[in-house]
């Protein structure tokens, strides 16, 4: 998949995410997320990253795909939820590029 195809299909599930919001939680997991709130929503991020992180010391690359595909879905839902867009962190990506990340943090820890 190249760059293109990615963000097609992250646009894709943005757009999905977005229609599911009021959406029935019964009938969809993403609504049901919605209904339970962000706290829960940062909740299974958390455990998505923790699965992928597993997965990401292990040797087994599918199951890493696999849990890397809900890590972000889980993070576009988070997103949604706190009313940040794709386009509010592709902003926040461009201002930072070219800067070292080494040089971001120690900004960052200066606030």
């Amino acid at each position: 998949m190249h760059k293109a195809e990615l963000g097609a299909a992250l646009d894709q599930l943005w757009r999905v995410i977005q229609s599911r919001r009021g959406g029935d939680p019964q009938a969809s997991y993403t609504a049901r997320l919605f209904s339970r709130g962000r706290a829960k929503i940062a909740q299974k991020l958390g455990e998505e990253a923790v699965e992928a992180v597993i997965e990401g010391v292990g040797n087994n690359s599918e199951a890493l795909i696999g849990e890397s595909a809900d890590l972000l879905y889980h993070l576009l839902v988070l997103w949604a939820a706190a009313g940040v867009s794709p386009a509010d962190v592709a902003a926040e990506l461009t201002r930072r590029e070219g800067t070292s990340g080494l040089a971001e943090k120690r900004a960052r820890s200066n606030l």
